[in-house]
């Protein structure tokens, strides 16, 4: 029997598998190169996932719906409170939770934070120990050993997301727990969010890389015209909203130079994405005190904290 003839008799799978982890421990370079395409934003900065994007793989005869969650961390602001309350919330919903784990900083605090709320889960997740390019061998085993201590883990994968090691076991892994039923996505859809909060993900990504420690994470990205052209290209208008003047005068650069930069790298990238013609244009503005309007979260795609 051919191969393609096999695959065609599977039984279709769908499900969700939600990634927790720590601040820049990886979970959106590891969703990308689950999924094969770009659909989360990757920084050096931590805290760069503030809202749930759910993107989908396909492998054999299951599709799996991968939630990228903002890492969990001790909440100071509203902001920060939201961000957290929506990685749990995603936990909860879940088929299955994947905890990713820095090779390098597991003993961080925001690590062990995460592992002494694991009794929160229905049930014991997966642990995927990424970065394992940067440490050495015996290392990643003792490493293991220990966070498998007392059962809190179903089983371990080590990957390192970067370069693709490990991540085809665990791909096969999902495919194959994620419950039978009918596909929830089209084939071709690789993201369960809108195609301009993809866009205003990547403008905040080349924000970041571009701009260093140089403004705080008071900034957030709005796309607010989307419109496709007679010729088949897009027009798009984002605003970057900060909460001072001087740091939209750090947004801009001299003579405007700066913004210009970050345009051009996030027009590259949401052309890829789109497969199309770009035409980006982006406004920066000021708005005080952002972090406490609710109506600012919706558009960001996070829930307003409560109390």
């Amino acid at each position: 029997m051919m191969a393609d003839q096999k695959l065609a008799e599977l039984p279709p799978r769908c499900g969700f598998v939600a990634l927790l982890g720590a601040p820049n421990a990886g979970k959106s370079t590891l969703l990308n190169a689950l999924v094969g395409a770009k659909v989360a934003a990757v920084t050096h900065k931590v805290q760069t996932t503030r809202a749930r994007i759910r993107a989908i793989a396909i492998k054999d005869a299951s599709q799996i719906v991968l939630v990228d969650t903002p890492g969990i961390f001790a909440p100071k602001r509203t902001l920060d409170r939201a961000m957290v309350d929506a990685a749990w919330s995603a936990a909860a919903d879940a088929d299955e939770v994947a905890v990713l784990v820095d090779a390098r900083h597991h003993d961080s605090e925001e690590n062990e934070r995460l592992l002494a709320d694991l009794s929160r889960l229905a049930g014991p997740p997966v642990l995927i120990i990424n970065k394992i390019d940067l440490v050495a061998r015996e290392d990643l085993l003792a490493l293991a050993a220990a966070l498998n201590e007392g059962g809190r883990f179903s089983q371990t994968f080590m990957v390192s997301a970067l370069t693709g090691d490990g991540v085809d076991d665990l791909i096969n892994h999902f495919a194959g727990i994620v419950p039978e039923g009918p596909w929830a996505y089209p084939e071709d859809q690789i993201a369960d969010v809108p195609m301009r909060q993809l866009a205003a993900e990547i403008t905040r990504e080349k924000l970041y890389l571009r701009l260093h420690d140089e403004l705080p994470y008071a900034s957030s990205v709005e796309t607010e015209s989307w419109v496709r052209r007679k010729d088949g290209s897009i027009r798009i208008e984002q605003i970057i909203y900060v909460q001072r003047d001087s740091q939209k005068g750090i947004v801009l650069g001299k003579g405007g130079q700066t913004v210009k930069r970050i345009g051009s790298d996030a027009r590259a990238d949401i052309a890829e994405l789109t497969g199309t013609k770009v035409h980006l244009f982006i406004f920066v503005k000021v708005r005080r005190n952002w972090g406490e309007d609710p109506e600012r979260y919706q558009a960001i795609g996070l829930d307003f904290p409560k109390g």
